[in-house]
């Protein structure tokens, strides 16, 4: 998912004629995460996100999408009109669909927050999906 490839982590082969275009993929990644860390001004943000030989900043990609899955949730989502329809949400104990623009009303946290995402596949490890 958009998860593991923005980490680094995505452990799909697929199609040996994609193989190109996933190195093309990671390479922008490594250029645009790049930029971010050359930008970096803070010592302890520079010492936390050292630079490895081969310029993958996996920390940094790790540490940038939990600050940010919840936006890019956000987008991939702003257009999708319920077209989710699978049982994600308990709403009066049932299993209810997530209809608002595939995302949840929160009724136990922050107040009138529908941003709530159903489903965190991004923490179940790829081969289990």
């Amino acid at each position: 998912d958009i998860g593991d490839i923005v980490r680094g982590k995505d452990l799909y082969l697929g199609n040996p004629q994609e193989k190109e275009q996933r190195e093309k993929l990671e390479n922008k990644l490594k250029e645009v995460f790049g930029k971010i860390h050359s930008g970096l001004t803070d010592s302890g943000a520079k010492e936390r996100y050292k630079d490895d030989a081969k310029k993958n900043f996996y920390q940094l990609r790790e540490d940038w999408w939990t600050a940010n899955r919840a936006t890019i949730w956000e987008a991939m989502t702003c257009e999708a009109n319920g077209t989710h329809f699978r049982p994600t949400c308990s709403m009066n104990g049932s299993g209810a669909q997530a209809n608002n623009k595939c995302r949840c009303e929160n009724k136990t946290g922050a107040s009138g927050n529908v941003s709530i995402v159903p489903t965190y596949f991004d923490y179940v490890p790829q081969y289990l999906r």
